[in-house]
């Protein structure tokens, strides 16, 4: 029986790296990218794969998230970090490319495969058949609209707002202490408390501290959003302003000393396991430096590790715990699977791993094949999962972090030794996954 092709939707990272993978798999496939016809705000050339900010890909070390990442990436075939393991340029301790050519090789590459069809056009609605979206974070509004009408839920598609979010075992316990406000429910917060000095120290310190410049398409999305007003923004309006909004201490009280703070910042948890913790209306447009020069003077934030700082910026991403499964498909479609931002994974390599996990499993299907998860000791397994069960209430992109991988079974206090464990449980996990699936 001829097998029908597969559809994949956008040209990015994701996209191309399903593409590569459902070929490899002996399947067909057809990838539609819009550009040259229709543009996004951000992307500047017609080639596939187009990084449109940095061109680095983060941290080399396979001790560290991103490079762990990598590593998994390589040795399941990723045909993206192949190209930038090729086209890499000196950058210290990251891997970063020389984007031109980058981009160009992976558009040559897949324009010669024989399996793989490209076509230049915009797509509107979701095709019949086994598709994969890889939209991306400026999905076109015609598509985002169908999107939202096959989901039956609010599409996300606005300037996106997150907070940071620290790893748990890094927050002094013997500072922060669980209440919630006025003791309803369990102590669900994680509360750092503030004197008065420490406030007006913190205070002047965030009304000071430097900003990121934004786009001029992002700039004019983030005048309509009063309710997102960054942490430094709402230090600027007053003294006070903070301990009347996120940072109130109304409700709650230090149980070592029964007296209110003068104000506090809460942490939510983030995951089933609570080793990550969100900071409560934190969303925040300062540079990635300066906030944790100016977070870590926080009563018990001291020596916080952040998995996430905080971001602003346009981007279009599903509500995917609702919506997605650890195999990325639709759980009301199963022959409809997305890949990239548009899933709430965040950074270049979530991006290339969505694609390939997608790419893998649209080709088990049309091969009439069970698709697949991967362990969840893996960097790759435990981002997927994370999206796909993350609260649906608070749940914001996510990247790759050691904060999602399940616990060792022993407790390592020296961080790097952790994350060299973390490391060679995934690749040991991985490598068996591989030999009895692939």
């Amino acid at each position: 029986m001829e097998i029908q092709p597969v559809q994949v939707i956008g040209g990015g990272l994701a996209g191309t790296e399903a593409a590569w993978q459902i070929a490899q798999h002996g399947v067909p496939v057809i990838l539609y990218e819009m550009r040259p016809q229709r543009f996004s705000p951000a992307h500047h050339t017609e080639q596939l794969a187009e990084l449109v900010c940095s061109n680095s890909f983060g941290a080399a070390a396979s001790d560290r998230a991103a490079g762990l990442l990598h590593e998994e990436l390589r040795q399941l075939g990723s045909i993206i970090i192949a190209k930038a393991d090729e086209h890499a340029v000196p950058a210290g301790a990251a891997l970063a490319v020389d984007r031109g050519q980058f981009s160009q090789d992976l558009t040559q590459t897949l324009a010669r495969h024989p399996l793989i069809e490209l076509r230049r056009q915009e797509i509107r609605a979701i095709p019949e058949g086994i598709v994969v979206l890889a939209t991306g974070p400026l999905t076109s509004p015609d598509l985002a609209e169908n999107l939202r009408r096959f989901t039956g839920m609010e599409y996300l598609s606005f300037f996106d707002a997150a907070s940071p979010i620290v790893i748990g075992e890094t927050i002094n316990r013997e500072i922060a202490f669980f209440a919630s406000r006025y003791d309803k429910g369990e102590g669900a917060y994680l509360n750092c408390p503030m004197n008065k000095q420490q406030y007006l120290q913190f205070w002047q310190a965030l009304c000071t501290a430097e900003q990121t410049e934004l786009k001029d398409f992002e700039r004019e999305t983030a005048k309509f959003f009063e309710a997102c007003l960054p942490i430094e923004e709402l230090a600027r309006r007053g003294e006070d302003t903070m301990r009347y909004g996120p940072l109130k201490p109304v409700g709650l009280s230090d149980p070592r000393t029964n007296e209110r703070p003068y104000a506090v910042v809460q942490l939510r948890q983030e995951d089933k396991a609570g080793q990550l913790w969100n900071m409560v209306g934190f969303q925040t447009n300062l540079r990635w430096g300066e906030q944790k020069r100016v977070f870590q003077m926080i009563p018990g934030l001291e020596n916080a590790e952040f998995v996430r700082l905080g971001v602003m910026h346009r981007n279009t991403f599903l509500n995917a715990p609702q919506l997605i499964l650890p195999t990325l498909q639709f759980k009301n479609r199963p022959t409809l699977l997305a890949a990239g931002q548009l899933i709430g994974t965040e950074g270049y390599t979530a991006a290339t791993a969505g694609g390939l996990l997608a790419g893998i499993n649209a080709a088990r299907l049309a091969l009439g094949k069970e698709p697949l998860t991967l362990p969840p000791t893996t960097m790759m397994g435990a981002l997927f999962e994370f999206i796909s069960s993350a609260s649906p209430k608070h749940f914001q992109p996510m990247p790759p972090n050691f904060g999602i991988l399940p616990p060792l079974q022993e407790k390592i206090k020296n961080k790097q030794q952790r994350y060299g464990y973390y490391r060679d449980r995934a690749l040991t996990d991985l490598k068996s996954w591989k030999i009895k699936h692939l």
